[in-house]
């Protein structure tokens, strides 16, 4: 009896002891999950919100279709169209592909064969290019007229996301007047941003290139890069809306004879199709801002000695404006600026235009 009572006491002591031990070992990684959460939150709270996004626009000419095709094999043409297209670029794995305007609108066709062929069409090619860029994780814009609920018609770019959502629409603001006489289709009334997880992103569309109405909404609202789909080029009014909205600018144009480019705020040309490819891929670094030179010459100096590598400074002559890039992992360019007083270039204009209208100061 007393030796089962012994036995009892021992088997009672080794439960305790595992007991005990798990505990201790569920507290341990509890106290490990914590700190880790915590390095984590850490890490995110130091990584910065934009960065360098690797972006493909793609300046194909329209695909040539014969009138006579029926609708749906029009349709799964332009479905193999793109899907070729794609392949170009989707190797380089880029975040962001553009597209020029009407992207899946047949060369040749007539307004009345056309809207067939819409009215088949419906959403098949934007669900393709949605399963495109829920595949290969990146966003890519389709641009192409949309029919509304109401029966009027939208000339539109719509940015599908990593997963293939709709992150936002943009309606061209400026129609050729003939898009609506004979098309039916209206202008578009706002200029959203778009929120991407690279950057705050804005569109226009061909003729909207024209008009500071829009422009100047972009200057106020500040986009990190604008989406240009277009049938037109716009000559040097690409350079002019990078400059002056501040921002990169990527322009997808159909047909390789004119150029799809993409531009730095500077307004200066980074990366351009060719006259052998109809696409280009390159990266660029949207954490950056302009600044003047006057008063900020010394405190260049000063951001070049302690970050080196890890900001870039670029001139582009005769501008009186260089373009700060950040390019350390954590430290972006807002916060390198405010550590060494360094004036934006639009602060410095609107100090300078407040300086004009102060009494006393104008004749």
């Amino acid at each position: 009896m007393r030796q089962s009572i012994l036995n009892l006491k021992l088997l009672v002591k080794i439960f305790s002891a595992i007991i005990l031990s798990w505990l201790v070992l569920s507290y341990g990684n509890y106290l490990w999950a914590k700190k880790t959460d915590e390095i984590r939150l850490h890490i995110s709270r130091r990584s910065k919100k934009k960065g360098y996004v690797k972006i493909a626009t793609i300046g194909s000419r329209p695909l040539s279709v014969d009138a006579d095709t029926e609708p749906q094999k029009v349709v799964d043409k332009m479905i193999a169209h793109w899907r070729n297209k794609f392949a170009q670029v989707l190797p380089d794995r880029p975040d962001l592909i553009v597209v020029p305007e009407a992207c899946d609108r047949p060369a040749g066709f007539g307004l009345d064969k056309r809207l067939e062929y819409y009215r088949v069409r419906k959403r098949q090619i934007q669900g393709f290019f949605a399963k495109v860029a829920k595949e290969n994780n990146c966003y890519i814009v389709y641009s192409a007229a949309r029919r509304m609920k109401d029966g009027t018609w939208r000339n539109s770019s719509v940015m599908l996301d990593r997963k293939g959502k709709v992150a936002g629409i943009y309606n061209k603001n400026h129609v050729v007047i003939e898009e609506t006489t004979k098309a039916g289709i209206l202008c578009g009334r706002d200029a959203p941003i778009i929120d991407c997880d690279f950057g705050r992103v804005a569109f226009a569309i061909c003729f909207d290139l024209n008009f500071d109405e829009l422009r100047l909404k972009y200057v106020k609202t500040k986009p990190d890069l604008i989406i240009f789909s277009s049938m037109y080029h716009g000559g040097l009014m690409q350079a002019y809306w990078a400059y002056s909205c501040r921002c990169h600018f990527v322009g997808a144009i159909a047909g390789r004879a004119t150029p799809s480019q993409i531009y730095n705020p500077l307004g200066r040309v980074v990366a351009s199709n060719t006259n052998y490819f109809d696409f280009v891929v390159t990266t660029v670094n949207l954490d950056c801002a302009l600044v003047h030179l006057d008063y900020n010459w010394e405190r260049l100096r000063k951001l070049k000695a302690k970050y080196g590598p890890k900001v870039k400074i670029t001139d582009p002559g005769c501008l009186g404006a260089v373009l700060v890039s950040s390019e350390d992992e954590t430290v972006s360019v807002e916060e390198m600026v405010k550590e060494f007083e360094i004036e934006l270039l639009d602060d410095y204009m609107a100090r300078a235009l407040a300086h004009r209208h102060k009494p006393g100061n104008m004749e």
